[in-house]
């Protein structure tokens, strides 16, 4: 039996025990994907440790894209509903000019990197001939029954070097065994696999959370670790979205990341029981403002790399209709959810749907081509070009003659002589996330006139960060790091011009 002298010495050993361990693998031992805390951690501990929570290389892969495309697109394209009854007939499906080539073109043009349709909506009819049901492109008039709208759409992506993810709803109006769990579950779990195994390559998969059922409706509960399991083993390197383990959603459809944007996050991801209950007892879900301040992660018991995707339409509804050819969002508002999203540490996923003709109208076609246009542009120029930290503050991490990123020490301040005087209006900065998420606030201050004024704040930095200002002409420019969890790793540190 321990004496209660001892008894009490036993959490401060175990605290001191933990900060040593944290001490000797601080530099050299990350966390992939997944972290649990030991018990009782101090904050110290546990910031130590959350800075070295990095993103599994699907994860990383998958943040590099930075834009990339949905495709809604199924019977509500010719109904003009958002949510399908699931009692449409596929007599009404009949694009008559189908392209899929040209969807990935556009979008590829427009600098998406990867396409992602909705292979089955909550209307549950499937664009692939699939075995499971008769309700599909199959039983439709497109084609004659012998289309697929899959295949092409792959075909199409392979040809112009475009990832491709699909789309398939875990809610289903129309499937009759819906609500009898294990069998729908067994009827999911098919229909996944026939998506997984028929089309090659695929890089995501996106479980949409909707449920629209009411208290009399159907209620199923899906097996979302099977769903994971079998991903996994089919498609290893796909990141698995929004009800998945990898992805997670931004928390709205606005097309607006949070201003402070952790990728370490304590929110657990997906559905099963243990994220559930993970997430209730912090109180925490996708919509909520702060999903890992300090505050937070001193109260939790796991840390994940659950970084952030913000979907968004480029026009009013997720479906084409033809009343909303005139309310497709212009460059302006485009440019303003790009530097809202991409630069707030996520990844854009902007809807360009089909018309009932199968083909992106020249309405959604000028917006993009204008965005494009806008970030071209903006990034044409930096007018850091490549300037590297100078004095005492700045120690660099050299890789052959390449700085590949840079660390600010003592005061964590670094000054910066941009190569040519000129006039910006954003600044850019990335972390190294390959060692973590850091960063908790910065400051960026310009020379001019011999006097430092302050021309941009924020608090993460993540793989993106991007700040838009007044105009500003400056001599030098001094980056201050004032709160970080470890060692910050700045990959870059841009400055740029933008209509």
């Amino acid at each position: 039996m321990v004496s209660g002298k001892r008894s009490r010495w036993i959490p401060a050993l175990l605290a001191l025990a933990v900060l040593i361990s944290c001490n000797r693998y601080r530099e050299t031992e990350f966390f992939t994907g997944r972290i649990d805390f030991p018990v009782q951690p101090s904050l110290g501990v546990k910031e130590a440790m959350a800075a070295r929570v990095v993103p599994h290389q699907r994860q990383l892969e998958w943040q590099k894209l930075e834009m990339t495309a949905f495709i809604h697109f199924t019977v509500n394209t010719f109904t003009g509903l958002e949510w399908g009854t699931g009692k449409e007939s596929p007599a009404i499906f009949n694009p008559t000019s189908l392209d899929a080539g040209q969807w990935v073109r556009v979008l590829s043009e427009a600098g998406m990197k990867m396409v992602i349709i909705t292979a089955k909506h909550h209307d549950g009819f499937c664009l692939w001939p699939t075995k499971t049901t008769t309700h599909s492109v199959a039983s439709s008039p497109w084609k004659n029954g012998q289309g697929d709208v899959i295949r092409e759409l792959k075909d199409s992506c392979e040809a112009n070097g475009m990832k491709f993810g699909v789309y398939l709803s875990p809610w289903d109006r129309n499937a009759s065994c819906y609500g009898d769990s294990p069998a729908y579950n067994r009827f999911y779990i098919e229909q996944l696999t026939e998506l997984l195994t028929w089309y090659g390559k695929v890089d995501e998969v996106w479980f949409d959370g909707a449920n629209g059922e009411g208290p009399d409706g159907r209620r199923q509960e899906y097996d979302w670790q099977a769903y994971y399991d079998l991903i996994r083993e089919l498609q290893p390197d796909a990141v698995v979205a929004i009800m998945g383990a990898d992805v997670r959603w931004v928390g709205t459809e606005s097309g607006y990341g949070r201003e402070t944007e952790w990728s370490a996050t304590v929110l657990a991801p997906g559905g099963t029981p243990e994220s559930l209950a993970i997430n209730e007892a912090l109180g925490v879900n996708p919509m909520s403002p702060d999903l890992g301040s300090s505050s937070l992660l001193n109260r939790a018991e796991h840390l994940f790399w659950y970084p952030a995707e913000v979907d968004v339409s480029i026009r009013p509804g997720w479906f084409w209709r033809a009343s909303e050819d005139t309310l497709v969002k212009d460059v302006a508002k485009l440019a303003d959810i790009y530097l809202s999203s991409v630069g707030r540490n996520a990844v854009l996923l902007l809807n360009v749907p089909p018309d009932n003709r199968g083909l992106i109208t020249e309405h959604d076609i000028r917006s993009l081509q204008g965005l494009k246009a806008w970030i071209d542009e903006m990034y044409a120029t930096d007018l850091m070009n490549g300037a590297r930290p100078y004095g005492s503050g700045a120690s660099a991490l050299i890789d052959g003659d390449n700085c590949t990123s840079w660390s600010p020490r003592r005061n964590r301040v670094a000054s910066f002589v941009p190569a040519i005087a000129a006039t910006f209006n954003v600044a850019m900065l990335q972390e190294d996330i390959s060692k973590g998420q850091r960063v908790e606030k910065f400051i960026i201050e310009a020379l001019a006139n011999k006097q430092w004024d302050t021309i941009a704040t924020g608090t993460t930095i993540g793989y993106k960060r991007m700040i838009r200002f007044p105009e500003v002409r400056a001599d030098e420019i001094r980056l201050t790091i004032v709160s970080s969890r470890a060692t910050p790793y700045i990959s870059t540190f841009a400055l740029y011009h933008a209509d």
